[in-house]
């Protein structure tokens, strides 16, 4: 079951009120692939510039990461500089600079082609819907998007929900792109665009599955130490979606089960600077996590009350 991404392989500066660092590896393609690839080999299709340290890539590649579709070109790579609030709720860009990723146009590898699973990280929703003229039969397409997107391109947005399985943004992005403030009824809005699922991300209160008869909900994981939510949603992404290609089952039940893989990648991704909170993360200790959250979660009823 071949695990596709489709993103931006960035250089991150981060500063929060806990700490800061510089020229860390970042972009939704390399946090999808991190965490993704704990679980299940990953493909990604990216492009960097000449002043990447692509030898840092090529070290992650023994984690069951496949760069090859990763374009070289000369130029600056993307860069993003962000700074975070106290709560680590607000952050305030201090700097994007897109260098070769403005030229982007994605070229999936012919051996890349018949990816089963395929995720659309957030970039053009016109990029977006070019790789799906690209791939060949996936069984499950899942994209993001963003504010930008919504508000500049939501035509080309709409038109790509039509082809896709499941949309996955944060709350405030459903609320934008469906003009409605109740985050329920934002998801039923977009379910009636074409995806059978929606996934709203919501940060440090967890996230919810959408679908069109009931809803599910999986709580953040809750941590002592939080250092950088940068690159949390893609990580959840990425835990998402391998579990599924791992699996090889999209039963409701089995979908469920992949959002709590999902937050819990998200977890590892803010305990530290960048992808270092996945560094010492085995399989194991993911699977202990995990079932972590069923005792989170989990309850026995009485059968009726007192």
């Amino acid at each position: 079951m071949s695990l596709l991404v489709v993103g931006s392989v960035a250089m991150d500066s981060i500063f929060t009120p806990f700490g800061e660092t510089a020229d860390a590896l970042g972009g939704s393609a390399v946090y999808f692939s991190v965490a993704g690839s704990l679980l299940h080999p990953v493909q990604v299709v990216g492009v960097v510039g000449s002043d990447y340290p692509v030898h840092e890539l090529d070290a992650l590649a023994a984690r069951g990461i496949d760069w090859s579709g990763v374009e070289h070109a000369e130029g600056e790579s993307f860069r993003w500089k962000g700074k975070y609030s106290y709560d680590l709720q607000s952050r305030e860009t201090l700097e994007t600079r897109l260098g070769v990723f403005a030229r982007f146009q994605p070229k999936i590898p012919a051996s890349f082609r018949s990816a089963e699973y395929v995720f659309l990280g957030n970039i053009d929703p016109e990029l977006q819907l070019g790789v799906l003229t690209q791939v060949e039969r996936p069984r499950l397409v899942v994209c993001d998007t963003m504010n930008y997107w919504i508000q500049g391109k939501k035509s080309a947005l709409l038109e790509l929900l039509a082809r896709v399985d499941v949309l996955m943004v944060n709350d405030s992005e459903a609320r934008e792109l469906s003009s409605d403030w109740n985050i329920h009824r934002a998801g039923r809005w977009i379910l009636r665009q074409g995806p059978s699922r929606v996934v709203i991300k919501q940060g440090e209160y967890g996230a919810l599955l959408i679908e069109p008869h009931r809803t599910f909900y999986v709580p953040a994981f809750p941590l002592e130490t939080v250092f950088d939510p940068t690159g949390a949603g893609d990580a959840f992404a990425g835990g998402f979606m391998a579990y599924l290609a791992r699996t090889g089952s999209l039963a409701e039940d089995n979908i469920r089960r992949a959002m709590v893989y999902g937050a819990a990648m998200g977890s590892y991704a803010v305990e530290q600077f960048g992808i270092k909170g996945f560094e010492q993360v085995t399989l194991d200790a993911v699977e202990r996590r995990v079932r972590a959250f069923q005792d989170l979660t989990h309850v026995e009823l009485a059968e009726r009350l007192p």
